[in-house]
């Protein structure tokens, strides 16, 4: 650039308003305002520390204002418990705006005791009978996960089958017997049974032709079903009470229908906003039924060991008793945790004869602390407990709690689960009133009880296991049909089932080559790489790439059965081709090798190289009661159905005993030896009625 082209530039700039000035300086006069190219340090300083108070100001009063609406806990100086000052006005702040009222549900929580006299073997071949009592469990399933179940493992499939393994002879331990007996007696009484003498004929009490009317009008009923004027013919199978359209005859039409019972059906939500919705907000309220210490009270109901210490310690000035009395309330608030996936207690109150007690809340530095009573309430006739769908627990987690809160053993409790496991889906959440029941025998001197009976109550459908001891010693559980709880075959050989099934068995387009072609199984939705199981125990037929499957294992189970297994990302060093697997073994993991488009696991039932739909399938169950002990089967479900009916025997007065959850489920106790009792002359049996 010359000197013609740099005088130009210089004055394009000038007309634009640039003119040449002096340096930046910090040579600015003290005291005044800088001007032009001056700076001053001391402005500058003031500047900034104005922003800096300001915020410090700003964040100071949003700290006080927020503190009022995020904690429950009160100042304990405000309180004047130690001034011996005026109570404080317990005015609660009716006009703040809530979220919309939340459905609330009665709960139960029963710990019963039932006495009955029991038939049990005695000496030199004579029956002892003798009272007994027996445990019994009623409890709505919790809906809220707490402290109670934090340890608990996560679910595990393949640990939740072994759990529900039949018990083995050396390890059932002495049978406890139901065989409840017709009377009630005082003290131990002993049976013995001897035959009726030939020559005694018992009287008749129908003629012979009145048992024949009452044949001939049965048989006639049989065939005959609008006829009114025969009695009720009961047909066989059906004595529970079920009617014809029980047996799958349909009526209501000019033709009969035969119908089916679907089976492995679920019904899917319209939205999976509740599973994905952050944990809320309940309140719980129980009472007393019994006098009881605080300490065991809050420990069953989410309350840590290191939480009642502090509770105690804060209550001792206003409520100096550690002891609850009969009657007493509780008003118990959950929140979410901040460090867990459970939800904590945010404030307690006790109320005695219906009045306000005291009230401890936590603070937001995790500290409990004297507070206000909450709002005034109208405490209803059973307790309750809010119903937050954020915080419903999984099947899995609400039996854990409920079993823990009622001090069920550890072990019992994965029995429980795993018995369940293949007909449920215990991933799932509970709904708001599913129940559980439980019989159990009586502690021994150690504390152990034996599982007798479990119903779980899902959406008001019964799901029951009885205990029964075959001749070969062997215990295990089935239900009121005498079949096991366990399946033959697992339907969806994945943790927790699955995401759902994208593309069901039958004839569909094929989304790969758009034709349309039959769908020979089930395609389950998975992520990449979910372990895949074993369907149930056989040998491994086929293991590797086989055409459109991509990694492929087919296992070959009795009876005809066979179960595949398609597009693995890779296939388990177990699953090779001869070798022998087991129920709930993992054999492969979830890919989408093969013909498609993302991934899933697609599985296949055979039998006899027919495909057939593994979600609808009827499928045996892995055993069944044996024939020679149907009858003794039958007749303890009776007694045990009667013992779940009888009233509840009045709560005596006991030492409390340690809980102890992870004790391990033992034999019970051994029938004491007999008191000296009353004899009773040998009886004859029944007489037998002929006519």
């Amino acid at each position: 650039m010359n000197a013609a082209q740099r005088n130009r530039q210089f004055a394009l700039l000038k007309a634009t308003g640039f003119e040449d000035g002096p340096a930046l300086t910090l040579a600015s006069t003290d005291g005044e305002i800088p001007h032009g190219r001056e700076l001053s340090v001391a402005w500058l300083t003031g500047t900034v520390m104005t922003g800096l108070t300001s915020v410090l100001l700003m964040g100071a009063a949003l700290y006080v204002s927020f503190q009022g609406q995020a904690t429950f806990s009160t100042a304990y100086e405000a309180l004047q418990v130690l001034t011996g000052g005026s109570n404080v006005a317990q005015t609660g702040n009716v006009t703040v705006k809530t979220a919309r009222a939340r459905p609330v549900q009665q709960t139960r929580s029963e710990v019963e005791t039932v006495e009955a006299s029991i038939k049990v073997p005695g000496p030199d071949g004579k029956d002892m009978i003798r009272k007994q009592d027996f445990m019994r469990i009623r409890a709505t399933l919790a809906t809220v996960a707490t402290s109670l179940s934090d340890d608990v493992p996560p679910y595990d499939p393949q640990a939740v089958l072994a759990a529900a393994e039949p018990i083995a002879p050396d390890a059932a331990g002495p049978t406890v017997s139901t065989d409840v007996y017709g009377a009630e007696v005082e003290g131990d009484v002993a049976v013995h049974m001897s035959a009726l003498p030939a020559t005694l004929v018992p009287p008749r009490s129908v003629s012979d032709e009145a048992a024949a009317d009452f044949v001939r009008a049965n048989v006639e009923g049989a065939f005959l079903e609008t006829d009114q004027s025969t009695p009720d013919f009961t047909v066989p199978g059906a004595e529970q009470g079920g009617t014809l359209h029980d047996l799958g005859i349909v009526s209501g039409s000019d033709t009969p229908v035969v119908g089916g019972v679907a089976e492995n059906v679920t019904v899917v939500p319209r939205n999976r906003s509740a599973d994905d919705a952050s944990l809320g907000r309940t309140e719980r309220i129980l009472t007393v039924r019994e006098a009881a210490p605080l300490e065991a009270t809050l420990l069953k109901n989410g309350f840590t060991e290191d939480m009642i210490r502090a509770i105690t310690a804060t209550l001792h000035n206003v409520y100096p008793s550690t002891d609850l009395p009969q009657g007493a309330r509780l008003r118990i608030l959950f929140g979410p945790s901040r460090n867990a996936d459970t939800l904590i207690p945010y404030r307690m109150s006790i109320y005695i004869n219906d009045k306000h007690a005291a009230t401890v809340a936590l603070t937001d530095k995790g500290q409990y602390v004297l507070a206000l009573a909450p709002p005034d309430i109208q405490f209803p006739a059973e307790d309750t407990e809010d119903i937050n769908v954020a915080n419903l627990p999984t099947i899995y987690r609400a039996i854990w709690e409920t079993a823990r809160k009622h001090d069920v053993p550890d072990a019992t409790t994965r029995r429980i689960i795993g018995m369940y496991a293949y007909d449920i889906d215990e991933t799932k959440k509970i709904t708001a009133g599913d129940s559980i029941e439980m019989l159990e025998s009586p502690p021994d001197a150690q504390g152990h009880q034996e599982l007798l009976y479990v119903d779980l109550i899902l959406n008001g459908a019964k799901h029951e296991f009885y205990r029964f001891r075959e001749d070969d010693g062997t215990t295990d559980f089935f239900d009121s049909s005498g079949e096991s709880g366990k399946r033959f075959l697992n339907r969806r050989p994945l943790p927790g089932g699955g995401l759902g099934v994208s593309s069901p068995f039958g004839w569909r387009v094929h989304p790969v080559f758009h034709t349309r072609k039959l769908h020979t199984g089930v395609d389950l939705e998975a992520n990449e790489g979910t372990p895949i199981y074993a369907s149930g125990d056989g040998v491994v037929e086929r293991s590797g790439w086989e055409s459109g499957y991509g990694r492929f294992v087919m296992i070959k189970h009795v009876n005809g059965f066979e179960t595949a297994y398609g597009h693995m990302s890779r296939i388990a060093s177990i699953a090779q081709v001869g070798a022998r697997v087991r129920q709930g073994q993992v054999i492969g993991y979830v890919g989408h090798t093969g013909d498609a488009t993302g991934p899933h696991l697609h599985f296949e039932i055979r039998i006899n190289g027919n495909f057939v739909d593994p979600l609808s399938v009827k499928l045996p169950r892995d055993k069944t009661v044996p024939s020679q002990d149907q009858q003794q089967f039958a007749e303890t479900v009776t007694q045990i159905q009667d013992l779940m009916k009888r009233e509840a025997s009045p709560m005596l007065a006991k030492a409390e005993t340690p809980a102890n959850p992870a004790a391990p489920e033992a034999p019970a106790p051994s029938a004491p030896a007999p008191a000296p009792s009353a004899e009773i002359a040998p009886m004859p049996m029944s007489p037998r009625q002929d006519g």
